[in-house]
């Protein structure tokens, strides 16, 4: 298991790590500000208020922890839960009993990949009590098969892509002229005969460069074709664009931290629109092993106040997508890692069953 950034720069002292590993635990399991006093009863040490206070100051000092203004107590901050997952972390795998439902689940849906990713996504939700995030399994590649088009009312017509000679795409696009039936037969078969067989993005770029050349060069034929292919893959999403399941979300209002109505309605509109988190969980399909972004790692500002747990899955020994946790920095992180890295791999295994 990895994770994105380098080790903390200043390590402390055993006994500064001991309280550090103490207060973190305290703070993930209770929500509150941890005082001297807990700090003395929970670790053992047999150390002094007035002792523990002095190292709590110099692990602050150095950005390990900070004081709340309504508090006496300490909490942890980004850089002491990240020096906390470096350094300190003891991990709890999930059971026996919780890995094979987790195989059951999984190897019941083995024959739909997009049935595949839901199913992850929920147990990994269930298993953390988080929000589980998984991107839907790349294709290798996408090829043109087929395009037809289907005339509509109001100068709209349907596009039908067939890629890889089983996905179809269906896109209605806006022209600016009715198109009679036997154009648009025509253009199909045209596009066809010279796109069929390459990639997506071969033919996105051929009409860009045969659209830049004057119409005057082009018969009839030839511009409306192009016109139409045109339109109809300016409609299409990037065919190597990712999506993702979400599940759980509703976890996350049990959090005090997370609770602010303003700031869980920015959050569940970035899952609901999914490009700045799928964006960042592009970053762990380049990675091995779990990664993890904590608070401001990120670099997007609605999670500030969250962690995410990534870890890719693979298909034919190549990545294809990322199962995550998304939740508030405040995890219990020595059991949110391994079961993402659990998950990960069992998805992998799922998917490869199917072939």
């Amino acid at each position: 298991m990895t994770d994105t950034t380098a080790a903390v720069d200043e390590a402390p002292s055993d006994r500064a790590q001991l309280l550090l590993r103490t207060l973190i635990e305290c703070y993930v399991r209770d929500g509150q500000p941890v005082g001297s006093r807990t700090l003395s009863r929970e670790s053992g040490l047999s150390l002094s208020s007035a002792t523990i206070r002095n190292v709590m100051a110099d692990l602050e000092e150095h950005g390990f922890v900070s004081s709340p203004h309504t508090s006496a107590g300490r909490v942890p901050t980004d850089k002491g839960y990240r020096y906390f997952v470096n350094a300190l972390l003891r991990y709890q795998p999930p059971g026996q009993a919780e890995i094979a439902e987790l195989q059951r689940h999984l190897e019941q849906r083995a024959g739909d990949p997009r049935a595949l990713v839901t199913a992850a996504s929920q147990l990994v939700s269930s298993l953390t009590h988080l929000a589980g995030v998984v991107t839907v399994p790349r294709e290798a590649h996408a090829a043109l098969s087929q395009i037809e088009f289907v005339g509509l009312s109001g100068n709209r017509v349907l596009a039908i892509l067939v890629v890889n000679g089983r996905e179809v795409q269906n896109r209605v696009v806006q022209l600016d002229r009715h198109y009679p039936a036997d154009e648009l037969r025509r253009a199909a078969a045209y596009l066809n005969e010279q796109f069929r067989g390459r990639e997506l993005a071969d033919v996105r770029a051929s009409l860009v460069a045969q659209l830049q050349e004057t119409r005057e060069q082009m018969n009839r034929l030839m511009v409306d074709a192009i016109t139409l292919a045109q339109r109809a893959f300016e409609s299409q999403p990037d065919e190597q664009a990712a999506d993702m399941v979400v599940a759980g979300e509703t976890n996350l209002m049990g959090f005090a931290e997370l609770s602010n109505v303003d700031r869980l309605r920015r959050l569940f509109e970035a899952f609901g629109e999914k490009r700045d988190i799928l964006h960042l969980l592009d970053q762990s399909l380049h990675g091995e092993g779990v990664q993890i972004f904590i608070g401001h790692e990120s670099g997007f500002t609605i999670l500030d106040d969250c962690s995410v747990v990534a870890a890719p899955y693979t298909q034919d020994d190549r990545v294809v997508g990322v199962v995550g946790v998304i939740g508030p920095t405040r995890m219990a992180y020595e059991r949110v890692i391994p079961v993402v890295d659990i998950a990960a791999r069992m998805l992998g295994s799922a998917l490869k069953s199917r072939d």
